[in-house]
Formats: structure tokens, sequence, C-alpha cells
């Protein structure tokens, strides 16, 4: 009867520490720098996984889940609207990485 309830403690407690794993959503300015980083990131291809992981590792988060280009709809409230200051244009792109601990 104590081995089972051991058990079930430690399954308890297992199952507690994996539910605790954090996860956060980094939007950021997609901005081209020439490399052509910012079009992996905002394409989702695989050649943005490497960015996205050294992003999230910068913030002391173990992986990056995911990368895509967001649209500033998405975005409620904290993108300023028209593209009038933008040289170049392409200010209204943005980035989600999603890092996990």
């Amino acid at each position: 009867m104590r081995s089972l309830t051991a058990c079930l403690f430690f399954l308890a407690l297992a199952a507690s520490g994996a539910a605790q794993a954090e996860t956060r959503v980094f939007i950021i300015a997609n901005e081209g720098d020439g490399y052509g980083v910012d079009q992996c990131l905002a394409k989702g291809e695989k050649c943005g996984a490497h960015a996205a992981l050294s992003y999230c590792r910068s913030r002391d988060f173990a992986e990056a889940s995911s990368y895509r280009r967001v649209d500033p709809d998405e975005i409620t409230g904290s993108v300023p609207k028209g593209a009038a200051k933008c040289p170049r244009g392409g200010c209204n792109e943005y980035v989600a990485i999603t890092c996990q601990r």
C-alpha cells in the first residue's frame, strides 16, 4: 500500500513539473539586413531555425518551437499604423518566435 502511495506521489510530482514548462511568444520587427535571415524567419523556412534558436537562448529559453511572419492586425495596439515613415517599405512586417524553457 505504501509503495502504491509513493508511486502515485512521484507520478503527480513528475506531471506537475512538466506542466510548468514556460512558453513565451516574442514579436520582433522583421528588418531586412541583407543576409536573408529575416526572410527565413518570416517564411518559416528551415534556414531560420538557427536564428530563432539563438534568439530564444539569448533570453534564457532552451528552444524555439516555432517562428513565423505575423500580420500587423494580429498584434493589438502595439504596432503603429501607416508606412509613411518607412524609407524602403516593409516597416509593418513582424516575426513571432515561440520560445520554451
